[in-house]
């Protein structure tokens, strides 16, 4: 196995935390310590951000064809080792193997992509009134950008920030989770081996909150990207209120799945549930709102459920699981009041319902039936292995059900009429919206939402844009 780091990387140091701290990281498949880790607080981050803005002037003054061979040199690195950290990715997050490598086999794509793109960020010329007056508009690295990323896509959720960040010129200070920090290590190891400059990658492990506010409150740190809860995502941007620190915000979901008569109920139920306990269902795009046409509900009910009852619940590293655990007990219990809950006030589980056997943070993929909109399992976002199905009889009808969310993250559609696709695609109040498809997500597009999703974009060629600041520029006295 290659030669793998798991601590923090500060100025091009791979140091323990600051004070000493340490956090027992757990194997959600066997509730195990696998490691001690690091877990530093605010003296850590403010060292990480005193390095990133020593690193940032000449980081940023390369040119895009030199970033972009350290992010190529990064990806290649990746591929060559994607067993090894798919098996470390799998063994902190819980996640079948094929979705962990497929995440890594992302990551290096997402490096690359940036890279390329920032090579063609070449602002613009803009045509004057005046003969003697030229206009322009040029695009420069906004500065230090720090992060704040979830456990779910420990790889997936920084490298579409740090590979847009890096390839615009900006210097990252990168706070992965606690219950999946090995993958952000791995990721800042890889542009360590690619011989990234010392300070332009950073990436420390710690106290969210201590790290989080160090970041506000200092201004060299020009913007924050955070990955998680609605309910954090409003606290920063109370605090980014005082500094006036920009904010890109990926936040909650609970995407609605629009499933009209025309398709084969059986077929669509087979490919709805593979999307639907991907990672266990703990994804913000996660299909959660199963809408079905009448017509449909009660065969694609029974197929769900039969294929629903097949699939196997177990240990990622066994290349025979489907379905892996929750990341840890809060969440699994979480899970198990919201459906204990919505099954007291009338719903029905016509498959699973319970804990997996033995240890393990296991909960079975589960299909439920007979809510309505006051229900938890209807209304909030469940992010767990629970598939909840709800019928519907017009397409308005179903239109404004999907809308009734303060969510717009993303959205589904399934119909081989274009006229609906159409009318689904431009009246869904969701950021992403995929018809006829089950993975909203690529380098290429542009990822994000809306309401109270969050704000910006990642990836795309919006993505890169969110990194640089826009100046205009004006010469006048030109001879003509």
């Amino acid at each position: 196995m290659a030669e793998f780091i798991f601590k923090q990387l500060i100025n091009g140091e791979w140091v323990d935390a600051a004070e000493g701290g340490v956090w027992e990281l757990i194997n959600p498949a066997t509730e195990e310590v696998i490691a001690p880790i690091p877990f530093g607080n605010a003296t850590d981050a403010q060292a990480a951000i005193n390095a990133a803005a020593a690193a940032f002037p000449e980081w940023s003054r390369k040119t895009s064809f030199e970033r972009a061979a350290v992010l190529a040199k990064a990806a290649a690195w990746i591929r060559e080792r994607i067993t090894e950290l798919g098996t470390i990715t799998t063994e902190e997050s819980g996640k079948p193997m094929r979705e962990s490598t497929a995440e890594w086999q992302g990551a290096a794509n997402g490096f690359e992509w940036c890279g390329e793109l920032a090579k063609h960020a070449t602002g613009q010329i803009v045509q004057s009134r005046r003969a003697d007056r030229r206009l322009m508009v040029i695009e420069q690295p906004m500065g230090i950008i720090g992060t704040i990323t979830a456990w779910n896509f420990p790889v997936y959720n920084v490298v579409r920030v740090w590979a847009a960040a890096l390839a615009a010129g900006c210097t990252v200070v990168g706070r992965p989770s606690e219950y999946t920090p090995r993958s952000g290590m791995m990721l800042a190891q890889a542009l360590f081996e690619a011989g990234i400059p010392k300070g332009v990658i950073n990436l420390i492990n710690g106290d969210p909150a201590a790290m989080g506010a160090e970041m506000l409150k200092d201004a060299r740190v020009r913007k924050i990207q955070f990955t998680g809860s609605t309910r954090v995502g409003k606290l920063l941007m109370d605090g980014a209120s005082q500094t006036v620190t920009r904010l890109s915000l990926e936040l909650g979901g609970n995407a609605p799945v629009l499933i009209f008569p025309d398709v084969d109920p059986q077929a669509t139920a087979k490919a709805a549930i593979a999307a639907k306990y991907r990672n266990c269902g703990q994804v913000c795009i996660s299909p959660q709102r199963f809408y079905v046409h009448s017509q449909i509900a009660e065969e694609f009910i029974d197929h769900a459920a039969r294929f629903t009852k097949e699939m196997r619940l177990g240990n990622g590293l066994d290349t025979a699981t489907d379905v892996g655990p929750m990341i840890n007990a809060v969440q699994r219990e979480r899970l198990e009041r919201m459906i204990t809950t919505s099954v007291a006030e009338g719903a029905e589980v016509v498959a699973g319902g319970g804990r997996g056997a033995g240890r393990g943070y296991f909960y079975q993929p589960t299909v439920i039936t007979n809510l309505t909109p006051d229900m938890p399992a209807y209304r909030e976002e469940l992010f767990g292995p629970v598939m909840p199905i709800i019928p519907f009889d017009d397409a308005d009808q179903a239109l404004a059900l999907a809308n009734a969310t303060e969510y717009g993250l993303a959205a589904y559609v399934q119909t081989h009429d274009m006229n609906t696709a159409i009318r689904m695609y431009e009246g869904l109040e969701f950021g992403m919206v995929a018809v006829n498809d089950w993975l909203p997500s690529t380098p290429e597009m542009p990822f994000g939402g809306m309401k109270g999703s969050g704000m910006g974009r990642e990836y795309g060629q919006e993505g890169l844009h969110e990194y640089m600041e826009k100046k205009a520029v004006f010469i006048g006295g030109v001879p003509t």
